[in-house]
């Protein structure tokens, strides 16, 4: 029993083993039960190919439900993405509302309670039969303890009917109470979720801060008493008087992309930098987990251009604008999907031209030069015509100092945020497993008039 449940909730008087690892002791009276006892398990279905547009309609009487559905979900599913056709919902499993599904691919052992009329695929099991409040069940679940160890052995959980079926939980013989242990249940999770969505709304206004303060930096300034001037760039808007507004080709030495090749991966080579790679600074990439190219093909294909420390890379393709600023010594290649950025010292330190490109004015620029004939992407000539506002080098330092303090002032809150949500998860899982398998005794908590913090 956890240090919370000790000060907080008390045992029950005697218990049995129960002889299921997961559950240990259980409660003298408990029952331990297969879930295949208290309902069929059945797999969902889908039609084949699911891609074919023939099995959908908007205005479709069923959602279907993906992984990631479930995923973004806490407890309930209440939209999805897309609606099925008639067709396409009598080749799949209809449910109707208000009954409990499982995911036993991806993010697997995810249980879920539609709130709407939904189609569920293979990836899902569900429990047409349930002789117990489904909600009871959604907790055995969401306890993460009774799958462990379950499924075929390889690199990830896998659950199928059977393996679900045969999982044994822990039930108290009377309906009444697995009714009290749902009622605690959700209403102590609910004062958690409500503490963590705090924690949530309050990293995204640290993010929005930290992109406020980045933009208002190196468009406007550090000194707001200094004269302005129109930079007669629509998304610029007024620039500080003596700062200069130019393409960002004349302030560069050299800006370009490898050759739109894409060499094969070796076990042990280059480390081969692709978008999805990218971090701030290239410190932060997991060189061990990027695609591996050979020496050859290393230097055939950075004899056009050589990424260095100093330099900023920038995707080109896919998550377009996002840079990274080298800041180490490093022998790797950067995917034609980015180009890489060789600043002129003279004009234009690396690490203010980095924080520029995460400006908003900038991201505003690169999204004006977009091709979006085909696949978005934006060209190294379209690039170099984006115009930037520079201040003296002095000034960028400057504003490179402040930016590092205020940024890392606003990380560590940020930090503090989600070791706080990754600790009320803790607290919010282990509260479950235990009320679950019986390790707290529920039967004489009544719901506070009052809410008390945790």
């Amino acid at each position: 029993m956890t240090n919370f449940e000790q000060g907080k909730y008390k045992a029950y008087s005697e218990y049995k083993d129960s002889g299921v690892e997961w559950l240990g002791d259980v409660p003298t009276g408990w029952d331990v039960i297969k879930i295949k006892h208290l309902s069929t398990v059945k797999r969902g279905a889908s039609p084949r190919p699911i891609d074919d547009q023939k099995f959908f309609d908007d205005n479709g009487d069923y959602a279907w439900v993906r992984i990631a559905d479930v995923s973004a979900s806490d407890t309930y599913l209440t939209s999805s993405t897309q609606q099925m056709s008639a067709l396409g919902s009598s080749l799949s499993v209809k449910l109707e509302p208000n009954q409990l599904f499982l995911s036993i691919a991806g993010t697997v052992g995810k249980p879920c309670i539609n709130l709407i009329k939904a189609c569920i695929h293979d990836g899902f099991v569900y429990f047409p039969d349930l002789k117990i409040p489904n909600k009871y069940l959604f907790y055995i679940f969401a306890g993460e303890q009774a799958y462990k160890g379950l499924g075929k052995m390889g690199t990830q959980l896998n659950l199928n009917t059977d393996t679900v079926g045969g999982i044994k939980i822990g039930l108290p013989s009377c309906m009444s109470h697995i009714q009290e242990i749902v009622d605690f249940l959700d209403h102590e999770t609910a004062k958690i979720d409500k503490l963590i969505n705090k924690q949530q709304q309050l990293i995204k206004l640290l993010k929005e801060k930290r992109q406020a303060v980045i933009s208002h930096a190196v468009t406007k300034g550090l000194n707001p008493d200094v004269k302005m001037k129109d930079s007669g760039v629509e998304w610029l808007g007024e620039v500080p008087e003596h700062w200069d507004v130019i393409n960002m080709n004349y302030a560069l030495n050299a800006i370009g992309d490898v050759d739109h090749y894409m060499p094969p991966s070796i076990d042990n080579g280059i480390p081969y930098v692709m978008t999805g790679d990218l971090k701030e600074f290239a410190s932060g990439i997991n060189f061990e987990n990027c695609k591996q190219v050979s020496h050859k093909d290393y230097l055939k294909l950075s004899n056009k251009i050589k990424s260095s420390k100093g330099d900023v890379i920038m995707a080109r393709y896919a998550t377009i604008g996002t840079a990274s600023y080298i800041d180490i010594d490093k022998e790797f290649l950067v995917s034609y999907s980015c180009v890489t950025i060789k600043p002129d010292i003279s004009k234009v330190l690396g690490l203010y031209l980095f924080y520029y490109f995460r400006s908003d004015a900038f991201m505003q620029g690169i999204q004006s030069q977009v091709n979006t004939n085909t696949q978005g992407n934006v060209g190294v000539n379209d690039l170099k015509k984006i115009k930037i506002t520079l201040p003296t080098l002095t000034e960028q330092q400057k504003t490179i100092e402040y930016l590092q303090l205020a940024i890392s002032k606003l990380n560590n809150l940020s930090d503090y945020s989600h070791a706080a949500i990754k600790l009320m998860q803790e607290r919010r899982t282990a509260l479950i497993s235990s009320a679950v398998t019986g390790k707290i005794d529920v039967r004489d908590w009544n719901e506070p008039s009052v809410e008390v913090s945790l």
